[in-house]
């Protein structure tokens, strides 16, 4: 095959639609709008949710609950994690967690959670703790502090 001898596959290539030029195009008269009404006029649109006038549903259902703008979101990391990341006599910091790959970003802060066993005493500085965690750090003869 040569570069001149290419062409698209049979089928693949529509002509346009040619609306509103005449009867026997098939588009023609109200080119497809069908007869009257708000979308057959020109910039005739109907929003997004609009039912017709009718109470639309986000404005039929109940509303429950609030957000609390001042909650704080905190990025997890298990204590099983650290035991596998770090050496005995670390010091676990967030940003020595962001350089191992065990959070992406702080958020409002990190909180340490007790799920899975830790061997190695490490010093863990971090926003918040699970007493599990404290207890679990602090048998295997770490420290916690709060950052």
């Amino acid at each position: 095959m040569q570069l001149h001898e290419l062409k698209p596959v049979p089928g693949s290539r529509h002509k346009r639609k040619r609306k509103g030029r005449g009867e026997s195009s098939g588009l023609g008269k109200t080119a497809g709008r069908g007869h009257k009404g708000q979308k057959a006029r020109s910039g005739g649109k109907v929003r997004r949710g609009f039912e017709g006038g009718q109470m639309p549903l986000v404005r039929r259902i109940p509303k429950r609950g609030f957000t609390n703008i001042f909650k704080k979101e905190y990025v997890v990391v298990n204590v099983g994690d650290l035991n596998q990341r770090f050496d005995p006599g670390d010091e676990v910091t967030p940003e020595s967690l962001r350089e191992k790959g065990l959070i992406k970003s702080f958020k409002d802060g990190v909180k340490i959670l007790g799920d899975g066993d830790i061997e190695k005493n490490l010093t863990v500085k971090a926003h918040a703790f699970s007493k599990t965690a404290v207890e679990k750090i602090e048998a295997a003869g770490g420290k916690v502090e709060v950052v």
